[in-house]
């Protein structure tokens, strides 16, 4: 039986290579993200493996509305992927935006709880994979990041949640990359990890055997 894996922050980036390395392995993708434009046009690449369910990771309706969509299209969810996030346009807690910093804490954090919020209850039906996406920023201390600081959140609440869903058989674990050439950052970052590296990372961690829980992996660029 073919096994579905759910996608938030699915439109570009980390999201898109997972999704895209998540159908070459043979599984169905929900796609959930604020861009519809970009949703279908990767939905298209992908074929019908793919479902589109458009819409905010801080709107527990539409993320409970999506998860459900995906539950009864492909007949249950089997993982999925806390993966929407999103850095400051001026970082530092003095020098920082307060609506920016707001918002980017409400996506990092509050986003992840209602995602898994919205997820758990069809995981646990399958024994299911739940991954979020944190950061090397989250492993260690920077100057003044209020990002790395979400990160740290994401990091203890994957620890957290993986304790939580061992009792019914399910699995949480993070991944935590160091930079990737992502639109993240402005000028992009060719020599450093590529969306494809986390990807795979990702499909390691839904894909190993029930025996095995990967809590977290780590990923840094050589250069």
């Amino acid at each position: 039986m073919t096994q579905t894996l759910f996608i938030t922050g699915a439109s570009s980036g980390i999201g898109e290579a997972t999704a895209r390395a998540a159908v070459d392995a043979g599984w169905n993708v929900a796609l959930f993200a604020r861009s519809a434009d970009r949703l279908q046009a990767l939905a298209a690449d992908l074929g019908d493996r793919a479902l589109v369910v458009t819409g905010d990771a801080t709107d527990m309706d539409a993320l409970t509305a999506a998860a459900d969509r995906c539950a009864e299209r492909f007949g249950g969810i089997d993982a999925a992927f806390a993966n929407a996030g999103r850095g400051l346009s001026k970082p530092g807690t003095e020098a920082g935006d307060l609506d920016d910093i707001r918002g980017m804490i409400d996506l990092n954090v509050t986003g992840v709880v209602l995602t898994a919020r919205a997820l758990l209850p069809h995981l646990r039906k399958t024994r299911g994979t739940l991954v979020l996406t944190g950061s090397a920023a989250g492993r260690r201390h920077i100057p003044g990041s209020i990002y790395g600081a979400t990160k740290w959140f994401v990091h203890g609440y994957a620890g957290n949640l993986a304790e939580e869903m061992r009792e019914w058989g399910g699995r949480c674990g993070v991944v935590a990359p160091g930079m990737v050439d992502t639109a993240f950052f402005d000028d992009g970052a060719p020599d450093k990890l590529q969306p494809q590296d986390v990807a795979a990372a990702v499909l390691h961690m839904i894909t190993a055997p029930e025996r095995a829980a990967i809590r977290e992996v780590y990923l840094m660029p050589q250069a």
